[in-house]
């Protein structure tokens, strides 16, 4: 798996915080604060969230890094297509 650091919560304190990152075997890796169990039903209401899997939230200021995630992970598929 090669990790590509995209960004941080520009609003940081650098040390626990939300950071989006592209795995170049296919995949956005996100890191962000833990959903409380409210949110959780919440999106259980839309369908079943298996054990192996998580609800993390990243604040709106970041659409600019997860639009530059989206860049960079189109960009990957462009060249592994020709």
């Amino acid at each position: 798996m090669a990790l590509r650091f995209i960004g941080i919560d520009p609003d940081t304190d650098k040390d626990h915080c939300p950071t989006v990152f592209v795995d170049e075997d296919g995949e956005f890796v996100i890191q962000g604060w833990r959903a409380d169990a409210q949110l959780e039903e919440q999106v259980r209401a839309a369908g079943p969230l298996p054990d192996h899997e998580a609800v993390v939230r990243i604040p709106m200021r970041m659409v600019n890094i997860l639009r530059e995630a989206c860049d960079a992970a189109d960009a990957h598929v462009q060249r592994t297509a020709c």
